[in-house]
C-alpha cells in the first residue's frame, strides 16, 4: 500500500508540474523503467497456481508474458498481484515495465513449477469370489489414480478418481501383483503395489434334504431360522457377504476363530442327526467346527453348558467341501436343545481365507417328528382378537388343555422360542372354558396353526353350552370340521365361523375338541388357537 501511495504522490506531482510549467517537465523526457523484477510464488498444492508480485522503479503499468501456450499478457498496476495456473514445467517468463510515456523496459525470469509426491495414499483392494477384484485409493496431493492388474503386461493402465472403485475380472485364476500409482499432475508420483491371490470358486453343491428335515442357518435352498450375528464381536476374523450366480456365501479372511450367535433364539435339534457346511479353501491346513449348547437355562455360563469342537485336518483346498457331521460325533454335546453358538477355526490361524455356504442341521431318516420352525406370528390387533393361547396376544382364561375324559397325552413344549401345546397317542383332546364362557358373537372366524409328522385328518369341533351356561342344558350346540393336513409343516387354518354350521349360537362357546386319525397314535402340536374379526 505504501507504494501505491508513493506511486499515486509522484504522479500527481508530474502532473502539477507539467500544467503549473510546461517548460520545466517534459513527460516524453521521463527514463524507462528501471530494477525491473519479480517475485514469484509457486503454490505446493499441486496445483500449478503461480503468484506473480512485479516490482520496479518508474513503472506506471506492467505487463507479464506467462511463457506457456497463453498469448494474452496480464496488465498488473504497481504493488498488485496476478495469478497463472502452469503445467509441470519450466517457462520463460517476460516482465515488462512501462511508464507513463510508454517507454518500455523488459526483463525474462525463469519459472519452474514441480509437483510434489501425492502423501497418505491408502488403497483397498477386495477380491471376490469369482476372478473377481475391486481397487479403491485416496491420498492427499493426487490429481487422479492409475491401477494395473498384472495379469498383462502390455495393457494401458485404468485411470480412475479418488471416490470411485475399479472392477475388474481376470481371466484365470492365480497370483497376480496389482499396483495403483497416485499421479501428482506432474512427473512427481506415489505407487503401492499388493500381491492378490485370485480364485474360483463357483458355487457349492446345491442340498438335497427337504424342508422338513431342516434347520437351516445360512442357504439359499431353504428358508433360514434366525441368526443374532455371524461374526461376534470377539471373532477375530474378517466377514464379507457376496453373490456367486446368485448365490449367497459368507467370507472370512484373516481367520483365526470366528463366532456365530443364535443366543436370541437358541436352535433345538434334538431331532436331528447331523451337522452340515459348506467350506473352500486356497490355504487352509486344518478346519474346526464347534457346537455350544447353553442348556435348560440358555445361559452363558449358567453352569450347563456344554460343548464339543470337531477337527479336519488337510481338507481338499481350491474345492467345495462338504461336511456332513453326525451329531452324535460330538460327543461332548451332551444336550442339543439349546444351541446358540457356531465357532469356525482356521489354521494357519490369521492367515487363511475361508468361503462358508449351506449351514444347517438336518435330520437323515427324514422329516422330523418335531416342528422345526415357529408358527407363523399372527398379525392382527389385539382389539380384534379373542386369543385362547398365542404368544402375540393376551389371553383369556382356559379351565384346561386337557379334560380327564381325553384320550391322549398333553405336553407344553416350546419350538424356536414359542410355547406350543403337543398332544401324542391322540385319538381326541377336549379343551375347556366353561368357567369363563367365550361369546364369540362379534367374532368372524376361528384360527388355529397346528403341526403333524402322522396325522392324515384332523378334526375340530366348537360347542356352545347355550344361554344356560350349562352342559346339556338343553340348548347346547355344536359342529366339527374335518381338515387334511400338510404334514411335517405348519398348517394355519383360518375358518369362518360360518362354516360351523350347527353352531348357531357363540355367546357362551366352552368347549373345543381336537381329534383325527390315526385315532390313539396321533401327534398334534397346536399354536395360535383365537377368535377374531
Amino acid at each position: 500500500m505504501k507504494k501505491i501511495a508513493s506511486f499515486f504522490l509522484v504522479f500527481a506531482s508530474l502532473l502539477f508540474w507539467a500544467c503549473s510549467d510546461d517548460s520545466d517537465v517534459n513527460i516524453d523526457q521521463l527514463d524507462a523503467p528501471k530494477d525491473i523484477s519479480a517475485l514469484v510464488t509457486i503454490s505446493q498444492d499441486n496445483s500449478g497456481n503461480v503468484t506473480f508480485l512485479p516490482k520496479g522503479t518508474g513503472v506506471s503499468q506492467y505487463e507479464i508474458y506467462f511463457g506457456d501456450d497463453s498469448t494474452e499478457p496480464a496488465l498488473v498496476s504497481p504493488g498488485n498481484t496476478t495469478e497463472h495456473t502452469y503445467a509441470e514445467g519450466t517457462y520463460q517468463a517476460r516482465i515488462v515495465g512501462v511508464a507513463l510515456n510508454g517507454k518500455r523496459t523488459e526483463v525474462t525470469q525463469e519459472v519452474t513449477v514441480s509437483f510434489v509426491q501425492p502423501t497418505n495414499l491408502n488403497v483397498t483392494i477386495t477380491t471376490g469370489a469369482n476372478l473377481s477384484i475391486t481397487v479403491q485409493a485416496e491420498a492427499e496431493l493426487e490429481t487422479f489414480f492409475e491401477v494395473t492388474f498384472g495379469d498383462n503386461p502390455a495393457a494401458e493402465p485404468v485411470a480412475f478418481n479418488q471416490g470411485e472403485t475399479v472392477s475388474y475380472t481376470y481371466a484365470q485364476a492365480g497370483s497376480y501383483t496389482v499396483t495403483v500409482t497416485a499421479l501428482s499432475g506432474g512427473a512427481a508420483t506415489t505407487t503401492y503395489t499388493q500381491t492378490v491371490v485370485i480364485v474360483d470358486i463357483g458355487t457349492a453343491p446345491t442340498p438335497t434334504q427337504a424342508q422338513s428335515s431342516v434347520i437351516s442357518l445360512f442357504s439359499n435352498t431353504y428358508t433360514n431360522v434366525p441368526v443374532d450375528t455371524w461374526r461376534t464381536s470377539w471373532s477375530q476374523a474378517n466377514l464379507e457377504e457376496f453373490q456367486v450366480d446368485g448365490d449367497d456365501i459368507k467370507k472370512y479372511s484373516a481367520l483365526n476363530f470366528v463366532g456365530i450367535e443364535t443366543v436370541n433364539n437358541q436352535i433345538n435339534a434334538t431331532g436331528m442327526t447331523h451337522f452340515h457346511t459348506d467350506i473352500w479353501s486356497s490355504d487352509f491346513t486344518q478346519f474346526r467346527v464347534k457346537l455350544v449348547d447353553f442348556g435348560a437355562n440358555a445361559a452363558f455360563g449358567g453352569g450347563d453348558d456344554v460343548e464339543h469342537e470337531i477337527v479336519i485336518d488337510n481338507p481338499a483346498r481350491n474345492q467345495w467341501v462338504s461336511l456332513d457331521i453326525p451329531l452324535s460325533s460330538f460327543t461332548g454335546l451332551t444336550t442339543r436343545a439349546h444351541i446358540a453358538q457356531l465357532i469356525y477355526v482356521g489354521q494357519p490361524a490369521g492367515n487363511t481365507t475361508v468361503y462358508i455356504d449351506n449351514v444347517y442341521f438336518y435330520n437323515q431318516g427324514g422329516p422330523s417328528n418335531v416342528p422345526l420352525v415357529a408358527a407363523p406370528n399372527p398379525t392382527l390387533p389385539q382389539a380384534n382378537v379373542i386369543s385362547m393361547f398365542s404368544g402375540v396376544y393376551n389371553n383369556v382364561p382356559v379351565d384346561t388343555w386337557q379334560t380327564p375324559w381325553s384320550q391322549g397325552t398333553l405336553t407344553d413344549v416350546t419350538i424356536a422360542g414359542n410355547a406350543v401345546k403337543r398332544y401324542t397317542n391322540l385319538n381326541f383332546v377336549g379343551v375347556e372354558t366353561i368357567a369363563s364362557q367365550i361369546n364369540a358373537t362379534s367374532m368372524t372366524h376361528f384360527h388355529v396353526d397346528v403341526w403333524t409328522p402322522n396325522m392324515t385328518t384332523v378334526r375340530i369341533k366348537l360347542v356352545d353350552f347355550g344361554a344356560n351356561g350349562a352342559f346339556q342344558g338343553g340348548d347346547d350346540v355344536e359342529h366339527e370340521l374335518t381338515f387334511t393336513p400338510t404334514q411335517a409343516g405348519w398348517n394355519s387354518y383360518d375358518i369362518p365361523l360360518s362354516q360351523f354350521t350347527g353352531l348357531i349360537n357363540r355367546a357362551h362357546i366352552a368347549q373345543l375338541i381336537f381329534s383325527g386319525t390315526p385315532a390313539g397314535s396321533g401327534t398334534l402340536f397346536v399354536d395360535n388357537v383365537y377368535f377374531h374379526n
